[in-house]
């Protein structure tokens, strides 16, 4: 073919299959042509045997510029592309160099740095004994497009796999890298792999290590951590992602798999989040099927598990507003207005918060992260709200949470149409009303569709027809008749005791 060599393989092959084939036959199965045939016949060496050649078949168009200008940019600058190269000497010399030069300028550079440059970086493959190394790492997964009930889950994964056999678990993280998502998800991936590898090696985490002072108190955390499993604590040096690479590559290789299984499956919608959890271990687990011999002989080497689990939260204190509301980590929850006045005991997980007071725990929900878009989130419960604003209807106008309380967008739809043709007190007492009717007959999802289809109608909901169709009252009340029996029963019963 042209612009190939013909090996000493292919003259050996033509000359044996000439013996019994004419010129074309064996110039076709070798796969050269028939003038290249007819040349092979009147060698007398073999290709590799013939001296180098010495000579041009055409003039050198860099031979005025090299030495003298093309070699002292490179010394001074290695990094120079030929393309730039080129340029700088169309400037020094117009209309002397065309754009046919840059295949053959990009060769002699290339050359020129096999000899002369700079030294390369060489990388050295590891050999991962069984039980040794475990690795963790996260990454971003929103381009998953996964969506949870209805809104975008802006989350990341965080994996944790063995360097020997490649086994992995792998837990969905809603906030960015702390260390509540580290120690959950090491942790969870210890006790479902039964045992515990002499190292753990994560990138420079800030979670992990920091030398901030005010992140000190983190660093010891997982310090303590490793402390407690056994574990010797590794990082790579930061930048360099090669160094973890038995944990980059999967980091990859388990989106692919994710985003295939959702193409299989046909949407990116999830009901719940549990839903979408459990997806993901099921991804994993058909990931983990691929190296189940490796993993056997890795599973014996493993040192055993601790006692018991290591704290993976954080606590904090914050006191009850007299507004039923506290805020932990810039990010503020309502509670039940009988908590208003308590310090409580919040420990935050990575997922979600629970409330302790005495040590009874009374409060529990997702936990929130600030964002970019919301630096302070805040998560109004309307259920919380509900019984101070039946007795007090006409703060709901302008009341500062009041938009973080609707449990669906319909419901802030519905005021907002409302206000504009109800007088304020009307406007109240009615949202309130309704909201209290999808609270005691458990309609939230069932009145919002109603809700939506009169405000598209421009019509204001009439509250005691809404009642009569949700939670209708019998249309009389039954006649109860309460039997008291004879006080002479009860001296027959202690007789016969």
């Amino acid at each position: 073919m042209p612009g190939k060599r013909i090996t000493d393989h292919q003259v050996t092959k033509y000359k044996t299959l000439r013996v019994n084939y004419n010129q074309e036959a064996a110039a076709a199965k070798t796969g050269i042509s028939v003038a290249s045939a007819r040349r092979i016949e009147s060698m007398a060496a073999l290709p590799s045997q013939r001296p180098p050649r010495n000579w041009r078949t055409r003039s050198d168009p860099l031979a005025d510029v090299w030495s003298g200008e093309v070699v002292p940019l490179l010394e001074a600058t290695p990094g120079l592309m030929a393309v730039t190269v080129l340029e700088e000497l169309q400037r020094r010399h117009p209309e002397r160099f065309g754009e046919s030069v840059l295949r053959t300028l990009q060769r002699r550079m290339r050359q020129w740095r096999a000899e002369h440059g700079e030294e390369r970086e060489l990388f050295f493959a590891q050999e991962h004994p069984p039980g040794r190394l475990g690795l963790s790492d996260s990454t971003v997964a929103d381009q998953l497009g996964v969506v949870i009930a209805g809104a975008s889950l802006p989350h990341r994964l965080y994996q944790f796999a063995f360097a020997h056999s490649g086994w992995r678990h792998v837990s969905v993280v809603l906030g960015g890298e702390s260390f509540q998502a580290l120690s959950s998800g090491l942790q969870a991936a210890l006790w479902m792999a039964g045992g515990v590898p002499e190292e753990h090696r994560t990138d420079s985490l800030w979670a992990a290590f920091n030398n901030l002072a005010e992140q000190e108190e983190l660093t010891r955390n997982y310090e303590a951590l490793c402390a407690h499993y056994g574990l010797r604590a590794s990082r790579n040096n930061p930048g360099e992602s090669h160094e973890n690479g038995s944990i980059e590559a999967r980091q990859g290789s388990l989106k692919l798999a994710l985003d295939q299984a959702l193409l299989l499956r046909g949407s990116r919608a999830f009901d719940a989040l549990a839903d979408y959890e459990q997806f993901v271990a099921e991804v994993v687990r058909r990931l983990n099927a691929r190296c189940a011999r490796g993993w056997e002989a890795e599973r014996g080497c493993l040192r055993p598990l601790p006692p018991r689990r290591a704290v993976d939260f954080e606590e904090v204190d914050a006191r009850v507003s007299k507004y039923g509301v506290f805020t932990a980590k810039s990010s503020m929850y309502s509670v039940p207005s009988r908590l208003v006045g308590h310090v409580l005991k919040v420990r935050l997980f990575s997922a979600h918060l629970e409330a302790w007071l005495g040590g009874v725990k009374v409060f529990e929900c997702e936990r929130l992260y600030s964002s970019t878009t919301d630096k302070y989130p805040r998560r109004i419960d309307w259920r919380h709200m509900l019984p101070a604003l039946k007795r007090k209807p006409g703060a709901f106008a302008r009341w500062v949470l009041r938009d973080a309380m609707f449990p669906r967008s319909e419901y802030a739809r519905t005021w907002a149409h409302i206000s504009e043709r109800l007088t304020e007190r009307q406007a109240c007492k009615l949202m309130v009303g309704l909201l209290d009717l999808a609270d005691r007959a458990n309609v939230v999802n069932e009145l919002a569709g109603v809700l939506h289809g009169l405000v598209e109608q421009g019509e204001v909901p009439d509250l005691d027809a809404l009642v009569d169709r949700f939670a209708p009252r019998p249309a009389c009340m039954p006649e109860v008749r309460v039997v008291l029996p004879a006080p002479i029963v009860y001296d027959a019963l202690l007789e016969a005791a």
